[in-house]
């Protein structure tokens, strides 16, 4: 911050009207030459006036140190060297207070008027006084010279104080106009940082956000899947072995399609060298793909070793890195396919002239039937259910009803853990497009996912 407008103002303090102590030492001293100037005029002016000298002085003193309150009183000053100007006296206080006056935040009427005053009273004084010389003798010049030294000497004592006065005066108001003018950017350089600052926060909170929503709707279906499937081979290890190894080769494909799409985002988020960002996944894949697949032969118990190596052999041939961004509206069948695979009935539909729409728009459609399948398999599992999608003219809408579960309690048997973000995703994904959504129970026990974006 600087040192100016209020700051500033703080900042500087001084004995009684003073903002600064400098300011009164000046003044003190002004006001004592002052002082002394009239207490020695006052010498002569008691002469003349037949008063005792004493009586002069004093006055003379009185008057002159009037002077001290030019800063609070100018025009007080002004009238007060006005008036003794007849005596011959107050010439430094007069114009010391002429200057003052013109400097001060006051109306030009009054600075005009009281310089007005002095000038007059001035030049009158001066004519008097060079007439009554002249006629003493003590000058010889001509009658042009009573004139000439009234209106020199009114305008030499009056003009230079009044227009030093108006120039300082002029720019310490605009000195004073800059100032507020630098406070008044300043705080709005302040203010734009503070406001800067809450959109970049708010950015911040949205981007979290978006990160964890693409991470929830990538991990949920795929580990929901898997953890499905892996309770479907260790019920199937001992009795069938053919359909353990199907199984495993599911939870194999199911963890690589994951990781692929965790690899998307993280290449997104990440920055470094490009070889390292594809070692790491890659490792990590084959990782994950071997623990699975031995965690899958220790649960089981029974699965021959020649099962667990073509498991293995399938679990390969099935690797496959997604090169194109998406999902997209084309791969629900796969996806539906996935969940039938899980044990899940799946009835699909589709209405209207399928057409491909913006990017934005398909992945949302995606996710959201994603989200809801997922949330079937948790809290529904083995329910029937019903996908529908509409291809309407300015808009897409999907619906992802299940119906009751046959069996309450399978969907605790799998032990799959619900946060609670799923729908407050969904929800976010289609309002941000401007879209309607809509979620909750049926009439008939099931559950019930409705949501309408617009196609543009």
């Amino acid at each position: 911050m600087t040192t100016t407008g209020a700051d500033h103002a703080t900042a500087l303090t001084g004995p009684w009207w003073w903002s600064r102590w400098r300011s009164a030492v000046l003044d003190g001293a002004l006001a004592l030459v002052s002082a002394l100037e009239c207490g020695a005029e006052g010498i002569p002016f008691a002469r003349d006036a037949g008063v005792p000298l004493s009586a002069g002085i004093v006055f003379g003193l009185l008057a002159g140190s009037v002077l001290l309150l030019r800063r609070k009183w100018p025009i007080a000053v002004v009238l007060v060297a006005i008036a003794v100007t007849p005596a011959q006296m107050g010439f430094l206080m007069g114009i010391v207070g002429l200057y003052t006056l013109a400097a001060a935040e006051l109306p030009r009427r009054i600075i005009v008027a009281l310089a007005g005053m002095s000038l007059v009273g001035t030049m009158i004084v001066t004519f008097v006084r060079v007439k009554q010389d002249m006629a003493r003798g003590d000058l010889t010049l001509g009658d042009w010279f009573v004139p000439f030294a009234a209106v020199t000497t009114s305008l030499g004592l009056t003009a230079p104080p009044l227009l030093l006065g108006l120039y300082v005066g002029a720019r310490r108001r605009l000195m004073e106009s800059l100032r507020e003018r630098a406070d008044s950017l300043e705080r709005e350089l302040q203010l734009l940082a503070e406001r800067a600052e809450e959109r970049a926060e708010w950015a911040r909170g949205e981007e979290r956000t978006r990160i964890a929503r693409e991470m929830h709707d990538v991990v949920a279906h795929r580990v929901s899947l898997m953890v499905v499937h892996a309770a479907a081979l260790q019920a199937v290890a001992r009795k069938d072995p053919e359909k353990a190894v199907r199984n495993a080769a599911l939870v194999g494909d199911m963890g690589r399609q994951a990781l692929t799409e965790l690899r998307e985002m993280l290449g997104v988020l990440r920055s470094g060298d490009s070889a390292q960002r594809r070692t790491a996944p890659a490792s990590a894949s084959a990782s994950v793909s071997v623990s699975v697949v031995s965690a899958s032969a220790t649960a089981s118990g029974a699965v021959p070793l020649a099962a667990v190596g073509v498991a293995a052999a399938a679990a390969a041939a099935a690797s496959r890195v997604a090169e194109e961004e998406g999902p997209w509206l084309s791969e629900l069948d796969v996806l539906i396919g996935q969940s039938a695979a899980a044990g899940m009935v799946v009835d699909l539909s589709v209405e209207g002239d399928v057409r491909s729409y913006a990017a934005e728009i398909e992945q949302t459609a995606f996710r959201v039937v994603q989200e809801a399948l997922t949330n079937v398999h948790k809290h529904a599992a083995g329910a029937k259910t019903h996908v529908r999608l509409a291809h309407r003219v300015a808009e897409i809408a999907m619906q992802v009803e299940n119906e009751p579960p046959p069996e309450p309690a399978s969907a605790a048997s799998a032990g799959l853990p619900s946060g609670g973000n799923g729908l407050v995703g969904m929800r976010e994904r289609v309002l941000g497009l401007g879209g309607v959504f809509v979620s909750g129970p049926t009439d008939a026990g099931g559950f019930r996912v409705s949501a309408v974006i617009p196609a543009v």
